[in-house]
């Protein structure tokens, strides 16, 4: 899941934003602002992937806002001026969607985007996490790829492993699902994370995994995005159908 803010000064353009982002099952909104110093105040306490940026706004531009950013972000430009538009390309942003943004157009440039972050996180395989364990404060390192699934305990998280290890550690499943690689995990659950790449079975709101017996449900609040990505992935065999 791709975290994002909208920053723009017309209250119409952050509601259009918004639906469009709605509309989207790998974006989840996080926040919108009406300046740049709104903006900060988001970012300081939000783990934020993605920037919707208007450049024109009183006070600072969104050009001007981006030397702050500092790179931290993905950012993809709003105007309604195709001239201001070649600005941002001298700071490395993504795109930039011309007002008014339909959606057609808006969905080329956030699919972009998903592939610039998927590929910075590299692959999962080759990532590990520390975690802090209930023992005295331990720290022990987790291959990803080891990672089943994870299921959040209150104040604790339980990582279940490829060899039946169950490791639980001093974590908010809420806070861990934003340090995850969105295109190897997905948080299923308020209280599970699945990794896709385990996902064996799919049957009503139950999800059977490899390398363990338990079934993880699916919570009605994530089941259509997860539903929307999955049916994203299926096969079809034509020859089977018959004529259309």
């Amino acid at each position: 899941m791709i975290n994002c803010i909208v920053v723009d000064d017309e209250a119409h353009a952050i509601e259009l934003l918004t639906l469009h982002i709605e509309q989207t099952p790998f974006l989840k909104l996080a926040g919108s602002a009406m300046n740049p110093a709104e903006a900060l105040q988001i970012l300081n306490t939000t783990e934020v992937d993605l920037i919707f940026l208007d450049i024109q706004m009183p006070g600072m531009s969104g050009v001007e806002f981006l030397p702050l950013l500092n790179d931290r972000y993905k950012v993809i430009l709003t105007t309604a001026f195709r001239e201001y538009a070649l600005d941002g390309f001298d700071h490395n942003v993504v795109d930039y969607l011309l007002k008014p943004i339909f959606f057609p157009r808006f969905l080329k440039a956030v699919q972009r985007a998903q592939e610039i972050i998927s590929l910075s996180t590299k692959d999962a395989e080759d990532d590990f996490i520390m975690v802090k364990t209930e023992y005295k404060g331990k720290l022990i390192k987790i291959k990803t790829q080891d990672i089943v699934y994870i299921e959040g305990k209150g104040k604790y998280v339980c990582f279940h492993t490829k060899d039946g290890e169950q490791i639980l550690a001093l974590l908010n499943i809420g806070g861990l699902e934003n340090k995850l690689p969105g295109d190897y995990f997905l948080r299923i659950h308020k209280s599970f994370i699945i990794a896709v790449p385990f996902i064996m079975m799919i049957h009503g709101n139950l999800v059977q995994l490899e390398f363990t017996k338990n079934q993880i449900p699916i919570g009605q609040t994530y089941r259509e995005s997860f539903m929307n990505q999955m049916l994203g992935k299926v096969i079809t065999n034509k020859k089977e159908e018959g004529p259309e």
